[in-house]
């Protein structure tokens, strides 16, 4: 595997995840339409039992990366990192039931579209040359106070 080059982002800046929720470990890359992020899976993880994370934390995955994709977006305009939003699932393909842990997930989103506080995200996610999951997912953000 070629080695992969990390940006020096503070991730906690960007998404409002913490503790076992946060499942990002690096960014690779991100930019205003795309986001590349690295995570390995541990026991720590929510949905671990015997050996192995559920795949459907691979739609966390996703969402933290559009997550971090639109905080990173928000502190370029000085408005902040991001906020919380509520996440739907428009539709997702799993290749497997579950992922074995430790694994290395590397996880793509990129923006579809966007309309004020609503968004759709298309997401993979992969292991190794492996894609585990492919997902589009929609995001609305609540009106911020004014």
């Amino acid at each position: 595997m070629a080695s992969i080059k990390f940006m020096d982002v503070d991730i906690e800046s960007l998404i409002p995840h913490r503790d076992r929720m946060r499942l990002l470990d690096r960014v690779i890359a991100v930019d205003d339409e795309k986001a590349v992020t690295y995570a390995t899976a541990t026991e720590d993880w929510p949905l671990y039992r015997e050996g192995s994370v559920d795949i459907l934390i691979t739609i966390e995955l996703v969402a933290q990366t559009a997550a971090l994709l639109e905080g990173w977006k928000r502190l370029k305009s000085k408005q902040g990192g991001a906020t919380g939003w509520l996440v739907g699932i428009k539709k997702a393909d799993f290749r497997t039931p579950r992922v074995p842990v430790p694994a290395t997930l590397v996880t793509e989103a990129v923006r579809s579209y966007a309309l004020e506080g609503y968004a759709v995200f298309t997401g993979t996610v992969t292991q190794g040359s492996e894609v585990v999951a492919s997902m589009q997912i929609q995001a609305l953000r609540p009106e911020e106070p004014a």
